[in-house]
């Protein structure tokens, strides 16, 4: 049997520069591991391929094919994507983010031993609220807004294309806005979708609904609020580490600790829930989400967990050609 190639589908602005790029460090740590231990690496213009097609047998040639953020399922494919936060990622055969396998997944608090959890949280709050950071770039001016307020990120117009929300972005904010009692309504649009977020908070302040625009850092926004509200945003796992709930409009792999909410009119009596709640056990599950079910680009263990996602997928590492001789 040929040995079967490594293939890389990335974007196609980042095809010579890719080792570069941040958001792409887990093929350059792929490449870096196993292209010394005899694998064969291959870079591709993922518009090759279907990357966005859902089940597909195109990638059925013999070789390993990872798509960045792609969301393609079949024999030979795995999808590849940082996984809402730094170092962590997503490569998973089902599709990353809100369509990650992770999401079909059972969270159990109790297998998860308090001392390791409690550390890896506050490894967590001290790399990002505590020094204001996020998935991505912030404004590093403080911005103080009223207590008890809350906070929606926008995510501008693909959750609703790939059908992974229950409700358009602006009927999420209108809900909000009119569900919220009183509570001051917070609203940032997504830095990758400014123009169409800011069309949507423009037409719902044309009609006299009362949110506030703001670019503020996200984490000033989450310590202002008594909860976040999105599709599926990062910035909600960002608020788990303020300790603060979730409402999800969509479909979401960390559902698990969130309130989702279905239809927009369903809106307060969601936020009333999770506002009585308990607090619910964010470190044990950030733990699992992240350690447990995601690669750590920076971890001790990573080279031997991709190894065994690729021999998942069909490719032991013999027949990548890699020897197995890690240290």
């Amino acid at each position: 049997m040929a040995q079967a190639r490594i293939v890389f589908h990335l974007p196609a602005r980042y095809l010579d520069e890719w080792r570069e790029a941040r958001h792409l460090l887990l093929f350059r740590r792929i490449e870096e591991l196993f292209a010394p231990l005899g694998a064969q690496i291959v870079v591709r213009d993922r518009r090759d391929g279907p990357f966005q097609d859902g089940a597909t047998r195109a990638y059925d040639d013999g070789d390993l094919h990872i798509l960045e953020t792609g969301r393609a399922r079949g024999p030979g494919v795995l999808n590849a994507s940082v996984a809402y936060l730094h170092p962590f990622w997503h490569l998973d055969p089902v599709g990353v983010l809100a369509e990650s396998s992770i999401g079909a997944r059972a969270f159990d608090a109790s297998r998860i031993r308090t001392k390791p959890a409690r550390a890896f949280y506050e490894r967590m709050q001290a790399r990002f609220p505590a020094r204001r950071q996020s998935r991505r770039e912030q404004e590093m001016q403080v911005t103080r807004f009223p207590a008890g307020a809350i906070s929606v990120f926008l995510q501008g117009p693909l959750p609703e294309a790939y059908g992974l929300t229950y409700a358009s972005g602006e009927a999420m904010l209108r809900a909000v806005a009119q569900g919220a009692g009183g509570r001051a309504v917070l609203v940032k649009a997504h830095p990758l979708a400014v123009e169409h977020d800011t069309e949507v908070i423009a037409r719902v302040l044309a009609d006299g609904v009362a949110v506030t625009p703001t670019q503020a850092n996200v984490n000033d926004m989450i310590a202002a609020s008594v909860a976040t509200v999105s599709a599926n945003s990062a910035c909600a796992i960002e608020g788990f580490l303020q300790r603060k709930p979730a409402l999800l409009f969509g479909r979401s792999d960390f559902h698990h600790l969130a309130e989702t909410v279905r239809h927009p009119g369903g809106f307060p009596q969601a936020l009333a829930r999770v506002l009585a709640a308990p607090e619910p056990d964010y470190a044990r599950f950030l733990f699992w989400y992240f350690a447990r079910n995601c690669l750590n680009v920076s971890g001790s263990g990573f080279a031997q967990k991709v190894l065994r996602i690729f021999a998942q997928a069909g490719f032991a590492p013999d027949r990548l050609g890699i020897r197995a001789d890690l240290g």
